[in-house]
């Protein structure tokens, strides 16, 4: 038996066991009301509540000098939509719960796959441009920003790489809109 065909697989593999298991755990935690309920609102904040939130907050706040910050906030936004959908739509991975019988989904999805995250690649865009902007908002924006990413995971909608993967293009997306 040739054990070099299964060399490449076998990191796939524990990732994918990781990845699973680490999902199952965050999972089984909102099992318990008084945990889920709070993820359940951030999750619904994430939503995109939160975020159009700001910019009318930042526009009531500053008036025109805030334009700009919601502009940049909207454009990244857009790209990260698009780019989302793309994704998505060429991997089609399947939501854990859908997968694994042992997980529980404790809120609706918004739509049908799971990789990436499109909440967590909106946070972090919005948060990394919000915060670029207005440096004071970090104390704010970067633990809802991880409170929304965890709260994925423990919905059981997303698997922790879900999420890596939206940090990431969500991360990539600001920065490069960052540059220009």
């Amino acid at each position: 038996m040739d054990t070099r065909m299964n060399i490449p697989a076998y990191p796939l593999e524990r990732i994918a066991r990781w990845d699973g298991a680490v999902a199952l755990k965050l999972n089984r935690a909102g099992r318990h009301a008084w945990v889920r309920a709070p993820f359940r609102g951030i999750s619904c904040l994430g939503d995109g509540v939160a975020w159009y939130a700001l910019m009318l907050a930042l526009l009531l706040r500053f008036g025109t000098d805030a334009a700009p910050a919601v502009l940049h906030m909207i454009a990244a936004g857009l790209a990260c939509t698009a780019l989302y959908k793309w994704v998505k739509g060429r991997t089609l991975r399947p939501r854990p719960y859908e997968v694994r019988p042992d997980i529980v989904p404790f809120a609706a999805p918004l739509d049908h796959f799971s990789f990436p995250s499109g909440h967590v690649l909106h946070a972090v865009a919005f948060t990394m441009v919000a915060v670029s902007y207005y440096p004071w908002l970090a104390w704010l924006a970067v633990p809802f920003t991880l409170l929304v990413a965890a709260s994925r995971v423990m919905l059981g909608l997303h698997y922790p790489s879900d999420v890596l993967a939206g940090a990431l293009l969500g991360a990539a997306i600001a920065g490069v809109s960052l540059l220009g």
